[in-house]
């Protein structure tokens, strides 16, 4: 399947252009809530509703055990998990497929401004895929 199929992937292509634009001025080696702030700054520049971490309620057998908080719900459709990690590894996937699950969405990205290029990947969210 290629990029242009993706179900949102007009969000997500812009989503991952300003990442590489706060990765290209930043470089990495800062805290995740310096890319976090810097992110949002160039989704408003692409003109992406967007709102920044977004809290939502974790059940477990119909009873709420907690809270947890993703980066960034961008046009109320494409969910976006941000790292800055040396990589990304499996627990950060599966995190990111949690908060997918947990926000009852079909896409994400999960983006890693940590190593030396821009990681990012594409998340699909089978149960809620239309």
């Amino acid at each position: 399947m290629s990029i242009a199929n993706y179900k949102y992937s007009d969000i997500t292509r812009k989503i991952i252009g300003a990442s590489m634009s706060v990765h290209n001025k930043l470089g990495c080696g800062f805290q995740e809530v310096i890319y976090q702030r810097a992110l949002s700054m160039e989704l408003d520049k692409c003109k992406l509703n967007h709102s920044r971490e977004v809290e939502m309620p974790i059940f477990f057998d119909d009873e709420q055990i907690g809270t947890r908080r993703v980066d960034f719900v961008v046009e109320e459709n494409v969910l976006i998990e941000i790292k800055a990690l040396n990589s990304l590894d499996n627990v950060h996937l599966a995190q990111a497929l949690n908060y997918l699950e947990a926000f009852k969405m079909e896409t994400g990205l999960l983006i890693n401004f940590g190593s030396k290029s821009l990681e990012f990947k594409r998340l699909i969210n089978k149960k809620y895929k239309s």
